[in-house]
């Protein structure tokens, strides 16, 4: 990462908690935290945008959403980051993420898969999506409400990952999750 991050000595306000949450939870800043905290305020404007779309889809399907756009992706960081914010939230077990590793999805249920599904396609191939699409999201039983904070929380995570991914931002090793499982999210490399 070519980006000099504001150091943590005299790290001040958004800044400050940034790092302390870091530090508080794991006991180091991790490169994700540190390349976003070059702009506070947008790091600020996402975290709330993130709590404006939880409360009508739910942590879980808000993970889904997550998953299947890092996953498409190709972000290591957000694949990570989430898939151990998913076991400690129970919303998959360690196999479950071992197989959505793999590209099977079969831990989560079929309305989340659904989600996966329109989250990958958002992804990759935005441009050709259509009715169709948001369709097989309400026949998965979404209403409008969540089926647009589905749309926006795979947006967010493309903004995130694809700005962590640009700027080169190095992929720490994130603690507590199984090496073996770690090395499945980054696709077979050392995370």
């Amino acid at each position: 990462m070519i980006i000099t991050p504001p150091p943590a000595a005299t790290a001040q306000g958004h800044i400050a908690d940034m790092y302390a949450s870091d530090m508080s939870a794991d006991g180091f800043v991790f490169g994700h935290t540190q390349a976003m905290a070059m702009n506070p305020e947008a790091h600020v404007a996402f975290e709330n945008l993130i709590r404006a779309v939880v409360p009508s889809i739910g942590l879980r399907v808000y993970e889904a959403a997550t998953l299947g756009a890092a996953r498409e992706i190709g972000s290591t960081h957000c694949l990570l980051a989430h898939g151990r914010k998913s076991l400690r939230a129970d919303v998959v077990d360690e196999a479950g993420l071992a197989a959505f590793a793999d590209n099977d999805d079969s831990a989560f249920t079929a309305p989340e898969q659904a989600v996966i599904r329109y989250a990958a396609k958002l992804s990759s191939d935005a441009n050709s999506m259509t009715d169709a699409d948001t369709q097989a999201l309400r026949d998965a039983g979404y209403s409008d409400r969540q089926i647009v904070d589905i749309t926006l929380a795979a947006a967010v995570r493309n903004y995130f990952s694809r700005a962590l991914l640009a700027l080169a931002v190095p992929v720490d090793d994130v603690p507590g999750l199984d090496p073996a499982i770690a090395r499945a999210l980054a696709g077979g490399t050392p995370a």
